[in-house]
């Protein structure tokens, strides 16, 4: 049987998320840039507490790295012995 609130629930979500749309890409960039810097603040040779847990997330991280190394402003990987696969 199929769900008669699934298509009320998906336009009171949209029409909520209309207004504040920008503000919520916004937040969620933030969101993903900081959890790239822990992910490669190791790297980087910042202390990260959460070091171990990062580890995990490495191989999900790896094909936004390129994204997240322009979007920061470095042309290419800004780790030598770490190259990025686009660059």
């Amino acid at each position: 049987m199929r769900n008669i609130y699934s298509p009320i629930s998906k336009f009171l979500k949209d029409y909520y998320e209309v207004g504040y749309k920008r503000a919520l890409k916004k937040e969620q960039e933030e969101i993903e840039a900081l959890l790239m810097l822990l992910a490669f603040s190791e790297m980087m040779g910042i202390a990260n507490p959460y070091e171990f847990h990062m580890l995990e997330l490495i191989p999900d991280l790896m094909p936004k790295f390129h994204q997240w190394h322009k979007k920061i402003g470095f042309e290419k990987s800004p780790f030598d012995f770490f190259p990025c696969a686009c660059c």
